[in-house]
């Protein structure tokens, strides 16, 4: 477990490291758009005409299986875990690469880095220690979203290629890849998670951050409809029995973690 906080921490300072600081200051002015009105000619009159904002309408998913709808839930609580620590990723200490242009000197900016690594360690260990594995992986991926990097090549260019090696080894042993990209156009589960995020950015559950990279929703609803409908009849019956399972085996396990502890 020690080794997979570990990781984490590498990646979150990393994803730190490639925030930039914008150029300009984004100011939100009124979502209608009036510098260059256009008119229309009707029956004689003229009619002004607006240009709105761009929104997206999606529809609620529907499920005709019970284990996908399972699934989403599952992912919808971890995401909504997850999120935050992405969004920092991408935000917080975006004066870092600021700070490291003043630098000349290699050594000093590497001494920089090292006192970013220990802060974000002291702030952050306790909360990522919480993560699962499965939350672990989904927040590499938030991450590849939120900079448009990998956790793999973040900490190649700013760390080592042995390093990035190293650390993606180890993370095998836990199941995680840090070379995990976010692919919603391509992915499932992925495209569930953008899902997930939309509605809650919709809802203002989540504070929304526009993504790094680009993203077809629709091409991704595209691939979750054509994989839904070559689910076999027997889908459910077959993944909600292997989850039974699962939980089974995960409940025996705490029992006995609990009895060693009493003992």
């Amino acid at each position: 477990m020690k080794k997979i906080l570990f990781i984490l921490l590498v990646c979150f300072v990393y994803a730190f490291a490639k925030a930039q600081l914008p150029d300009t200051l984004k100011v939100k002015v009124d979502s209608v758009k009036t510098s260059s009105p256009e008119y229309y000619f009707i029956d004689g009159d003229s009619v002004s005409a607006v240009e709105l904002d761009q929104i997206m309408l999606i529809q609620k998913l529907k499920f005709d299986h019970k284990y996908e709808r399972i699934r989403y839930l599952i992912l919808k609580r971890k995401t909504l875990k997850v999120w935050p620590y992405a969004k920092l990723a991408a935000e917080r200490l975006q004066e870092l690469d600021k700070r490291l242009a003043t630098l000349e000197n290699t050594r000093d900016k590497k001494r920089y880095v090292k006192m970013v690594e220990k802060y974000i360690e002291e702030e952050f260990t306790a909360e990522l220690k919480k993560l699962t594995r499965t939350e672990g992986q989904i927040l590499i991926k938030l991450i590849h979203r939120q900079t448009g990097d990998t956790a793999f090549e973040l900490i190649k260019r700013l760390r080592s290629g042995w390093s990035a090696f190293w650390f993606n080894n180890t993370a095998k042993i836990f199941d995680i890849s840090l070379k995990e990209e976010y692919k919603p156009h391509m992915v499932v589960d992925d495209f569930y998670i953008e899902d997930i995020l939309i509605n809650a950015f919709r809802q203002e559950t989540l504070d929304e951050q526009e993504s790094a990279i680009p993203i077809d929703y629709f091409e991704g609803k595209s691939t979750w409809k054509a994989y839904t409908e070559a689910l076999p009849a027997n889908y459910d019956s077959i993944q909600l029995a292997e989850r039974a399972k699962r939980i089974k085996k995960y409940r025996e396990k705490k029992a006995r973690q609990r009895k060693r502890k009493r003992s």
